[in-house]
């Protein structure tokens, strides 16, 4: 067998370059060896993966040129560059290069008496054709998303990014899986020794393979140990390109369309492309009525269990007894009541994303109903307690980005038990505690509540509200330090010009 402490570069000898190859690619029944006279002289061989190649092409071009190729006494590298016509063409000199190429896909022809290879670009293989992400969706602007190739990533980001200034870094990460990594930044804008950290960050992992993003999400962030998402993904190019010009950068995976973007803070999670698209006047009564659901999302069923369990001086007397009756036949107290419907509810949401599409929001639903009406008919549960279930699962359907959907409604459970052994109280501290944990937080050195914490009370336009347009004039000042305005003062359209016309 071929090991590591051979020699690595490619012999003179053909049999000897095909014996190593061939120990490396044992029991490969996937791997082609195709053997022919190059010119009708020279012995050569053709290696690639079949599936991985464009076959057609092989046949067709490839093989059809070299073998009725001129009979002049030409060397074989300037007899392939004459005849093949392929732009993508590289000289290979070492057993690494072969090895690399053939598995990407680039067909290695090897010639008798030559110490190099010749890597061609002829890879081909199956990919999913450009559609809409179906996690985030817009009803205003760009219907593309990202897919699992990615040369098709990176052109889908260059389209709407044309600038030279535009940089993507390519390596190669995982012993076995060579997984090709893109790192994508705007050269003037990003912060070069932020590029550099990601850089040292992704040189460190050393692992035996990677097939998502996740895998490297939970190799760089900062604090591994929290709930909270400290990069975001998505699937809409046009995310990224917004990013990019906010001085941010992004990591491509080859094999997946999820693309990881850093440094974010909390709210960059709790904005949608929506919000851009729109009217600033709709994106920011949106904006404000996610930021109170998600406050619903996460206290709502907390405040219930405290205030009847403690607190029952705060219900106005005719409220208090329409609960008391519900609750008559129920055996459990409010805190075990509370648990059982959110564990309920969390495992029928679960359930409806893992069916099939066509039967899983159907199943979701009509569980929750049927489930709910037996439990309150059976009187395990009261219906005041379906009801604040129900809110809350509407609630946590408000935030646009799962991962920190996904962490608040984890946060519910702990808050749920410390309302029903201490009341309001475990209720101020739980909060106390989450805000604390949430200051300590950063992505890549940004604060994670930047920019209320610490305040940069000019970059509000863009937090709790959605300015116009002719308002976000500068870059957030932590990412976008270095070229602060992305647009010239003065672009408020002038209401009287119409009238002067």
């Amino acid at each position: 067998m071929y090991t590591q402490n051979e020699s690595d570069s490619l012999s003179h000898n053909l049999d000897e370059n095909l014996q190593k190859l061939g120990s490396i690619y044992d029991n490969c029944f996937d791997v082609v060896f195709r053997s022919f006279f190059m010119g009708g002289h020279t012995n050569a061989v053709l290696v690639y993966i079949e599936g991985l190649s464009d076959v057609k092409q092989i046949e067709n071009n490839l093989l059809a040129t070299l073998m009725s190729a001129t009979k002049e006494p030409l060397p074989p590298k300037e007899a392939i560059k004459k005849n093949i016509q392929l732009a993508d063409i590289k000289v290979i000199t070492t057993f690494t290069d072969c090895i690399n190429n053939i598995s990407t896909g680039n067909p290695v022809l090897l010639v008798q008496n030559e110490q190099e290879g010749f890597a061609l670009g002829l890879a081909k293989f199956e990919k999913r054709s450009i559609e809409e992400p179906s996690a985030e969706s817009v009803l205003r602007g760009p219907r593309d998303g990202f897919v699992e190739d990615i040369g098709v990533n990176t052109s889908l980001i260059r389209r709407r990014i044309t600038s030279p200034k535009l940089k993507m870094l390519s390596m190669n990460i995982g012993r076995y899986t060579k997984t090709k990594v893109v790192i994508g930044y705007i050269d003037g804008i990003a912060d070069h020794t932020l590029i550099e950290e990601i850089k040292n960050r992704l040189d460190r992992i050393d692992i035996d393979g990677v097939l998502e993003t996740g895998y490297l999400e939970e190799l760089i962030e900062d604090y591994p140990a929290s709930p909270f998402p400290q990069l975001m993904s998505t699937e809409r190019p046009d995310v990224v390109a917004a990013n990019l010009l906010e001085g941010r950068f992004f990591i491509l995976v080859d094999g997946t369309p999820f693309v990881l973007i850093a440094p974010v803070s909390f709210f960059s999670f709790l904005q949608s492309a929506d919000d851009f698209y729109n009217r600033y006047i709709n994106g920011t009564a949106i904006r404000l009525l996610r930021f109170i659901f998600i406050v619903i999302s996460i206290f709502l069923p907390s405040f219930y269990v405290a205030v009847l369990t403690y607190h029952q001086e705060m219900v106005p007397t005719a409220l208090l007894i329409s609960i008391a009756s519900s609750r008559e036949n129920v055996p459990f107290p409010t805190l075990v009541e509370a648990l059982m419907m959110e564990v309920t509810f969390e495992a029928l949401r679960e359930a409806g994303l893992r069916l099939p599409k066509q039967v899983g929001a159907a199943v979701s639903i009509v569980g929750a109903l049927v489930i709910g009406q037996a439990a309150v008919q059976a009187g395990i549960v009261s219906a005041p307690m379906v009801i604040v279930v129900a809110l809350t699962g509407i609630a946590s359907f408000m935030v646009p980005r799962y991962p920190l959907g996904i962490a608040l409604r984890l946060l519910r459970f702990p808050v749920i038990l410390l309302a029903g052994t201490m009341g309001l109280l475990g209720i101020v501290l739980s909060v106390i505690m989450i805000t604390v944990h949430l200051c300590k937080l950063r992505s890549f050195g940004v604060p994670y509540l930047s920019p209320i914490a610490p305040m940069k009370a000019k970059e509000l336009k863009d937090v709790l509200i959605r300015a116009p347009w002719w308002m976000l004039s500068k870059r957030p000042h932590l990412t976008g330090e270095y070229n602060k305005y992305r647009q010239h003062l003065g672009q408020k359209p002038n209401s009287h010009e119409g009238n002067e016309k």
